[in-house]
């Protein structure tokens, strides 16, 4: 799910980057080094939507760097347990397939993939159906239904089984 939330950072720049164009050095800086992390305590940092404030320095003994509190708004992307994801999947082997749903990874065991599919090794490796109607190979959209995830403090991990729904979607549902 995308949260809209704000969050606080110290910054620190160098010297040589002082002048008219600080501001836009901070929120550039700030950019690059938050967007696309992962905070298990809020999720991934998808984007900046917006700096509401950035406050006074504090000069770094020795260095001459310079702390700076920013204040910013961000775009947040966390999957919750009973959470539906689209993914696309990224990998299949025996022991299962990898898919990912934006910054998420998810593993689904074969395992946990009903027994009326089976694992079929080539050029292109995928799980099919006995009667050919469903096949999971390398770039196939899957229906996700999280029903538990692991957190770490900078990863965000989901594990996956695999079922097929009556009306043919496909659904995969994440068991920890």
């Amino acid at each position: 799910m995308f949260f809209h939330i704000v969050l606080e950072r110290n910054m620190q720049l160098h010297p040589r980057h002082f002048g008219p164009h600080l501001r836009d050095k901070l929120v550039s800086k700030l950019m690059q080094d938050v967007e696309g992390t992962c905070s298990g305590r809020y999720g991934f940092v998808v984007a900046i939507t917006g700096v509401e404030n950035i406050g006074k320095g504090l000069i770094r003994e020795g260095t001459g760097f310079v702390t700076f509190p920013v204040k910013y708004q961000c775009v947040i992307f966390r999957p919750f347990k009973g959470e539906i994801l689209e993914a696309v999947v990224t990998m299949v082997n025996k022991m299962g397939f990898f898919a990912e749903a934006g910054p998420v990874q998810i593993f689904v065991s074969n395992h946990l993939i009903p027994d009326d599919m089976e694992f079929q090794a080539g050029d292109t490796p995928s799980y099919t159906t006995s009667d050919g109607s469903v096949r999971i190979q390398r770039d196939t959209e899957v229906r996700l239904k999280i029903v538990g995830t692991r957190v770490d403090a900078t990863e965000i991990n989901v594990c996956s089984t695999y079922t097929v729904l009556g009306n043919g979607d496909n659904l995969a549902i994440c068991i920890l």
